[in-house]
């Protein structure tokens, strides 16, 4: 397939954990793909292994700012944002801006280019939900004003001018809400539960519960959300769909689960329970089984053991760069 034939797809924030392995799929299915990232906390080290072929190109760019793309493009994927509480409660108005003028941005480049696009929303844009498991017709119990707000009214923002940008301007679009994910190449100091807890049991350290554990959330292996990103973007849906694991979990079992498998002794600390955390978490994913024919097909044991390897890899690093220090 001569290069000039290949589809073409933009992928914001493609050298973070889930862009990159975006970046990844959609070079395996014969695209052209152009990553973009303002390396705010994407790494290059996520796609370097793409930069020496001819398929791929790498945009350093914030899509806050106005965003140029020479060329056709059928597809963008818009991943860029913080995703983890540590960061957007460092940079709140970033995250902001990402997901309104960032959108904003993307959805004009898509209106101009005439390419379909698809947002990353997320399992936040229902709060600390009334509604168990979680439907995609429930609207949520979000407090714009609390300290999550600027990630949850960013996402919701986003669904809003997308949806309008859909009916207004008939553009194609498509609307993933995202739960828990996890896999190779999250960040270490993430500050998410996994890379957390995986990170304090291969250091021997005590693993931190916030409040008395019994909080829920349903980690899905980050192979199996990409295979539901993909099918979305390709059907002809533009409604939101929850894409996640309804595997449900407590913090305190998930806990014992990385301790048993890194083969450490249970060590817990307990800490205060940070403000409007949600207190469950669980997708319904009938949509995505009826209209994608997708559901999950990694087990959260085998996904953990896949993904213990390259923390382990990255606890040894950090332990090394400390010692030359």
């Amino acid at each position: 397939m001569a290069k000039t034939d290949r589809k073409r797809v933009l992928i914001t924030g493609a050298a973070g954990f889930l862009g990159s392995h975006l970046c990844d799929r959609f070079i395996k299915e014969g695209y052209h793909v152009i990553g973009m990232d303002n390396l705010i906390t994407g790494d290059l080290k996520n796609i370097e292994h793409l930069f020496k072929l001819g398929q791929f190109e790498f945009y350093h760019h914030d899509v806050s700012k106005y965003v140029h793309v020479p060329g056709e493009l059928d597809y963008i994927l818009h991943f860029a944002s913080p995703a983890s509480p540590i960061d957007y409660l460092k940079i709140p108005i970033q995250t902001l801006k990402v997901g309104s003028l960032g959108t904003h941005n993307l959805l004009g480049l898509a209106r101009a280019k005439g390419a379909r696009m698809l947002i990353a929303s997320t399992s936040e844009v229902y709060g600390d939900p009334e509604v168990h498991p979680q439907v995609e017709e429930y609207w949520g119990n979000v407090n714009p004003v609390g300290p999550r707000g600027c990630y949850d009214e960013a996402k919701r923002f986003q669904e809003a001018i997308t949806m309008a940008y859909h009916m207004h301007h008939g553009l194609e679009t498509r609307i993933v809400r995202i739960f828990n994910t996890y896999g190779p190449r999250m960040r270490l100091n993430d500050g998410r539960v996994l890379p957390a807890f995986m990170g304090q049991a291969l250091r021997g350290e005590e693993l931190s519960i916030f409040g008395d554990g019994s909080q829920t959330r349903s980690f899905c292996y980050v192979d199996d959300l990409v295979e539901g990103i993909y099918r979305l973007l390709l059907s002809d849906y533009a409604l939101p769909v929850n894409i996640g694991n309804p595997s449900e979990v407590t913090i305190r079992e998930f806990a014992e689960e990385i301790c048993k498998l890194t083969g450490v002794e249970l060590k817990l600390g307990y800490q205060p329970l940070p403000e409007n955390d949600p207190q469950k978490r669980r997708p319904d994913i009938s949509k995505a089984k009826a209209l994608l024919g997708w559901e999950p097909q990694v087990s959260r044991a085998e996904g953990l053991k896949r993904t213990l390897e390259y923390f382990r890899e990255n606890v040894h690093a950090e332990e090394v760069e400390h010692r030359a220090f």
